[in-house]
């Protein structure tokens, strides 16, 4: 809505003038003046706070000295400004006319008053002037020891120190939009009638704490004309890197100190319409936690090899952490991105050998092959699985329908329908048996969706039996059927295996050791996979034919043959060459790459942790395998007489003494600083990401970020709020952020730069 002057015989607004407008002050004192100025009559029943909300004044009545214009998209009123330029007779010219601004006749009494009162501001505004002259010569005068007194911190002058107080507020208004998930834009200017105004949320914030009493504001924004922002986006977006910048820090100075670090990335996601990386780090703080912290976001690149670059520019440079300290990577990531993410891993191999590249602890191993198989019926089916779960998960009516559809379908063996109804309602999609669960469900799931779907009642809303419709058609695909029989077979060989892995510390120890006789049956499939593909699909035939699903080649593969179509081509034929065969290559492939000789020998150090020791009978040998982290250890030398120490501290406990059984508990041993070789391997061994975080409050990085993702609109994310979202427990220093900003900006530390904005217009007419 547009600001109208309140002076008499002025009929600007601002809509329709670069002028700038002014609030009338809340100091009732100066209020008063300006009312007397302005000589109208209807205002002077009016409170301070009435005339400060609802009456403006132009930058016309105001003499130029008054004004202070420190940039372009600037313009701000002395503390003492008082308007004294005004039109009060041309409405004589014109009797007839009809004056909504009448103007007050004053008495001679009034006008002797008026004159008295700018004799004594002239002389109010010479005397401060003589008075720093003097001051000035004084100054001048040298004094002993004049070198030492350069050294000492110069005091903060007036006008200085309320300009770190205003930047503090204003820091302390992002703080708490980011802690509290607060978007910075409010309403979509588009969704809303011409002329209808609506502050953004942090301007709305802004204005509520200077009704709420904040005098730094308050002063700053008062003699501001109101037709300008008040924090432009520009200064929005400065500040809130610096926020990002100085809570990161905290996290990053902890990593530093503790030298050894893992690198983690998430899925990617969907940041304001740009796809961003996820980073998250491992470390061991002074209190020997191991701990897992959300660092930041990276923007995804669609190139690998730009990708990889990027990523180690932004460890190394912007976030200042030293890769010679990386011992480990792991990547989760969606179907499709899986290449590109090994490329980077490569890439940091190449350049840091240490920096281990596994699986990560949060991921399920047959999961995780699953999304980097490079098929795309495998990541359809996968894309298919999610929506499904998610659905159900969505509403908890439509769980009662698929329990009450699962106990028609299990009546015969009520175990196993009641271990399904359970398992319906968790995550399934992302365990390890996550495609024998499904093709236990799945004519549950679709016998269920097709009731939804075909249901003409009021039961169910119009998303839901839309969706129940597309996912009922996905479901009964033969194609779909095909490729979730035949990764359900072949995950099987890596089932237990990746269960192992993500147990005790003993489990993944001894599943290391599998590896061999893992990957052997995996080769025997593939030799006779002939053999094995027959079963598979005729597995899959007779699971389409209970679901009565036509068996048939994909209608894209018949559509691409016209005309050179291979009357000899099967349907048994084409999955086999175009998914049985190229799953189990790329699957034997990648265990062979993520589990490297380095990756292997890591593990064979978990021997280490006491009740493993024990389990082998103290027959080990670590020394052998600790080789790679010689450089690590703070005496070398001593390590294989230190390890026999530890040995034989074990060997002959008390028999009231257990044995450690995971990392986490040695390195909270009391006496493990006598071992100083040993708590460095323990240390550095525990940050492989594969290692799960034992103790739960130090690994909430992670779910954090599932929260602030799932709880925010993607087009209101923000990777500068998601950090202090998700960070919120960390201290900030609010000093450190106003001297971070004032260093990096001093051309904008007096005056802040604003825009002229219609948003920004707040009052009715005047």
């Amino acid at each position: 809505m547009p600001n109208f002057c309140a002076a008499p015989n002025c009929t600007r607004k601002s809509t329709q003038s670069d002028l700038a407008f002014f609030r009338f002050p809340r100091d009732p004192a100066r209020c008063q003046r300006w009312v007397e100025n302005c000589r109208r009559a209807d205002l002077e029943d009016k409170t301070p706070d009435q005339l400060n909300k609802h009456y403006r004044l132009c930058a016309k009545h105001f003499e130029t000295s008054m004004i202070c214009r420190s940039s372009p998209y600037r313009t701000v009123l002395r503390d003492n400004a008082v308007p004294t330029i005004f039109d009060l007779t041309s409405h004589l010219n014109n009797p007839h006319s009809r004056h909504r601004k009448r103007i007050k006749e004053l008495s001679e009494e009034e006008i002797r008053t008026l004159k008295q009162q700018k004799i004594d501001e002239a002389f109010e505004r010479k005397q401060p002037t003589q008075e720093s002259n003097e001051n000035n010569e004084q100054n001048t005068v040298p004094e002993e020891g004049g070198e030492e007194q350069e050294e000492k911190a110069v005091p903060l002058t007036l006008e200085e120190r309320e300009n770190k107080d205003y930047l503090k507020s204003l820091f302390e208004i992002l703080i708490l939009m980011g802690k509290q998930n607060i978007p910075l834009d409010g309403h979509n200017v588009d969704e809303l009638p011409e002329g209808v105004f609506t502050s953004d949320n942090f301007q709305a914030l802004l204005e509520y704490r200077i009704n709420g009493g904040d005098e730094v504001l308050r002063r700053r924004f008062e003699m501001t004309a109101v037709n300008l922002e008040y924090c432009s986006k520009t200064q929005q977006k400065q500040m809130l890197e610096i926020c990002e910048s100085c809570v990161r820090e905290e996290t990053l100075r902890e990593v530093r100190d503790s030298h050894f670090f893992s690198i983690v990335t998430d899925e990617v996601v969907d940041i304001a319409g740009e796809e961003h990386l996820p980073v998250l780090v491992r470390f061991v703080d002074d209190s020997h936690n191991l701990r897992e912290e959300f660092i930041g976001f990276l923007p995804y690149e669609a190139d690998p090899e730009i990708l990889a670059v990027k990523f180690h520019t932004t460890i190394t440079e912007k976030w200042g952490l030293n890769m010679e300290y990386c011992r480990g990577q792991a990547y989760i990531v969606s179907s499709g991105f899986a290449s590109k993410m090994k490329v980077v891993a490569t890439r940091l191999l190449e350049k840091y050998p240490q920096a281990v590249y596994t699986l990560c602890s949060s991921c399920a191993l047959n999961v995780w092959l699953a999304k980097s198989v490079p098929v795309v019926g495998v990541s359809i089916a996968l894309g298919t699985m999610e929506e499904v779960c998610c659905l159900f998960n969505q509403s908890p009516q439509l769980l009662v329908e698929l329990d009450n559809t699962i106990s028609a379908l299990f009546q015969d063996n009520n175990e196993k329908g009641n271990e399904l109804k359970k398992i319906c309602r968790s995550q399934w999609t992302g365990r390890h048996d996550t495609f024998e669960v499904l093709v236990d469900l799945l004519q549950a799931l679709v016998l269920c969706l097709d009731t939804v779907s075909s249901d003409l009642s009021v039961r169910w809303n119009n998303f839901i039996v839309g969706r129940a419709f597309v996912l009922s058609s996905a479901l009964t695909d033969f194609d779909f059927i095909v490729t979730i029989v035949i990764m359900k077979n072949v995950l099987s060989f890596t089932r237990a295996f990746g269960k192992n892995l993500q147990g005790q510390t003993s489990d993944v120890f001894f599943a290391a050791g599998s590896l061999t006789a893992v990957l052997h049956s995996l080769n025997e499939v593939m030799e006779n996979i002939e053999v094995y593909h027959e079963f598979w699909f005729e597995e899959a035939t007779n699971l389409a034919t209970k679901l009565d699903v036509q068996i048939k080649l994909p209608g894209k593969f018949r559509r691409t043959q016209q005309g050179n179509f291979d009357p000899d081509m099967t349907s048994e034929n084409y999955y086999k060459e175009i998914l049985s065969i190229p799953t189990i290559e790329h699957i034997i492939q990648e265990l062979k790459d993520i589990f490297s000789e380095q990756h292997l020998k890591a593990l064979k150090c978990l021997s280490l942790v006491p009740s493993v020791m024990g389990q082998l009978k103290f027959n080990t040998s670590e020394e052998h395998h600790a080789d790679m982290f010689k450089n690590d250890l703070p005496h070398p030398d001593t390590l294989s007489a230190e390890l026999h120490c530890w040995r034989i501290k074990w060997k002959h406990r008390g028999k009231d003494i257990e044995l450690p059984a995971t990392i986490y508990e040695a390195l909270h041993l009391p006496d493990i600083k006598f071992f100083p070789n040993v708590y460095a391997l323990l240390k550095v061994l525990c940050l492989l990401p594969l290692m799960k975080v034992e103790n739960e409050k130090y690994g909430i990085g992670r779910k954090r970020l599932k929260a602030y993702l799932k709880n925010t609109l993607t087009g209101q994310r923000s990777s500068n709020l998601a950090l202090l979202n998700i960070n919120f427990d960390i201290k900030h220093d609010l000093d450190l952020m106003v001297d971070t900003y004032i260093k990096l900006y001093p051309d904008k530390v007096e005056f802040q730069d604003c825009i002229p904005s219609n948003n920004s217009e707040v009052t009715d007419d005047a």
